[in-house]
């Protein structure tokens, strides 16, 4: 996980509950509302008013389940991310290696947790994510990344060379390797020792290659970076 403070919010984080089972919703919200800096400003039984709610009431985070009916998790993440609207989306999944946990991370979500997450867990991910950090450790997202990008090629055949992104281009030598890094699953402070910098400056090459990528945060560029081929999988990853 990244380090960054800068974004923490001056009130209570508010947070949006979606799944189909009111239990889940019952348990996850008295979980939340015990916290004196988080609201649960509202819940949703499927993705379709999930995005109405989304709208409407502008949560900091919406806890998305995936599985739904009228609109699953995924779609409804990715609609919420196309609308640009600011709300960060944590995919709830069953198994730390779902093809829906990949999925909401393609569509933009920021991070992934179980169902059966611990409560103290549930807190802090809320918080982080809202602070604009990524929740999963970022080597976990990198073995979710390379088991499906492995499963896109056919049996017994390497999977075929994504083209490059133009925007690569656009980084400096410098943001293209703290990239790289950001992809291993490195942190600020892990960054900083390697290239021998500061973590203020390992700060401003991060927030540079967001904008200059259009990525909305650190998970996101590890998606990028196996999407566009800047990491293949089972090369220089150690879990």
């Amino acid at each position: 996980m990244s380090e960054s403070t800068e974004s923490i919010p001056a009130g209570p984080v508010r947070v949006l509950l979606v799944d189909d089972q009111p239990l889940l919703r019952m348990g996850f919200k008295l979980i939340l509302e015990g916290e004196d800096d988080v609201a649960v400003v509202g819940e949703a039984s499927d993705g379709a008013e999930a995005l109405e709610l989304t709208r409407q009431l502008v949560p900091d985070v919406v806890l998305m389940d995936v599985r739904m009916p009228v609109l699953d998790g995924i779609e409804a993440t990715r609609q919420i991310v196309t609308a640009g609207l600011p709300a960060r989306v944590i995919i709830l999944t069953t198994f730390d290696l779902d093809e829906y946990a990949f999925a909401g991370l393609q569509a933009g979500a920021s991070a992934f947790l179980l169902k059966d997450v611990a409560p103290a867990e549930l807190v802090q991910a809320v918080r982080l994510v809202s602070s604009g950090d990524a929740v999963v450790a970022p080597r976990v997202t990198a073995r979710l990344l390379e088991t499906y990008v492995r499963g896109l090629a056919p049996t017994g055949s390497p999977a075929a060379p994504p083209q490059r992104d133009p925007l690569l281009d656009d980084l400096t030598p410098r943001e293209l390797e703290v990239l790289e890094t950001i992809a291993e699953g490195l942190s600020n402070a892990e960054i900083a020792h390697r290239f021998f910098l500061s973590e203020a400056t390992v700060k401003t090459h991060v927030r540079r290659i967001l904008a200059k990528l259009h990525l909305r945060d650190r998970v996101q560029a590890v998606v990028y970076a196996y999407e566009t081929g800047l990491v293949v999988p089972s090369q220089g990853l150690d879990y």
